[in-house]
C-alpha cells in the first residue's frame, strides 16, 4: 500500500517545495487582508499632504537619523497620554512613507510637539541642545543653517508621491519651488517640527 505521506518525508526536495507553498499560502492568507484594510485607511479630520516646506524637513529628519532617538507615535498607556495627550491613530499618519512611529526613546515622543516651543526654540536647540537642555545627549546640527533647499528636488519628491497616492494638486506642484525658495534646510526642519501634531485629536 502506497503511503504519500511516507514518500513526502523521503523526499527532501519534494518535502521543501511542499513547504515553501504551504507557508507562501499562510503569509499570503495573512498579509493581503493587511493591505486592502491599509488602504482603506482615511485620514483623520484636518490631515493633509506636507506642505512643500515641511515635506523638505521631513526628508531632513529622515537623513539626519532622528528616528534612531525620537518615535512618533503615542501609546495608549495612561502615562503616555498624560504627558503626550491623546494616543496616536492610523489616520494621522496616512501621508508618512515611511512611518516614523518607531520605538526607541533615547529622546522624547515627537508626535504632538508642534506648538509646544517657539521656531526660535527650535532653531537654538538644533544648532545647539545644550543651550536649552543642559543635560541633552542630543548631537547638534549646525550645519542645517548653510545648506539651502532645492526646489526641484522637494517638486519631483511631490510628484513621486502623487503617484503613490497622496492627493497633491497641480497647483501644489508648480509652487513647490517658489515656497521653499531661499530657505535654509533649518528653516525646512522647524516647520515640520511645528507642524506635528497639530491636527491631532484632543485629548479628552
Amino acid at each position: 500500500m502506497n503511503n504519500s505521506h511516507e514518500k513526502i518525508e523521503k523526499n527532501v526536495g519534494l518535502m521543501a517545495v511542499l513547504i515553501a507553498v504551504a507557508v507562501s499560502f499562510g503569509g499570503l492568507a495573512e498579509i493581503v487582508p493587511l493591505m486592502y484594510q491599509a488602504e482603506a485607511i482615511e485620514p483623520s479630520p484636518g490631515v493633509v499632504p506636507y506642505p512643500a516646506l515641511q515635506l523638505a524637513g521631513r526628508d531632513i529628519y529622515v537623513r539626519e537619523g532622528c528616528y534612531n532617538c525620537h518615535s512618533q507615535m503615542v501609546r495608549t498607556l495612561q502615562f503616555e497620554t498624560a504627558r503626550y495627550g491623546r494616543f496616536s491613530e492610523s489616520g494621522e499618519s496616512v501621508y508618512d512613507r515611511p512611518f516614523q512611529w518607531g520605538s526607541k526613546r533615547t529622546g522624547p515622543d515627537l508626535a504632538r510637539v508642534g506648538g509646544r516651543y517657539s521656531d526660535d526654540w527650535h532653531r537654538v536647540h538644533l544648532n545647539n541642545p545644550r543651550e536649552v537642555v543642559p543635560e541633552s545627549n542630543m548631537p547638534g546640527f549646525p550645519w542645517l543653517e548653510k545648506s539651502t533647499l532645492d526646489g526641484l528636488a522637494i517638486q519631483k519628491h511631490m510628484r513621486a508621491l502623487r503617484m503613490l497616492g497622496d492627493p497633491y494638486t497641480d497647483a501644489d506642484l508648480a509652487d513647490a519651488p517658489k515656497a521653499v525658495e531661499g530657505k535654509t534646510e533649518m528653516d525646512a526642519m522647524v516647520a515640520y517640527l511645528q507642524g506635528l501634531g497639530r491636527v491631532a485629536p484632543k485629548a479628552e
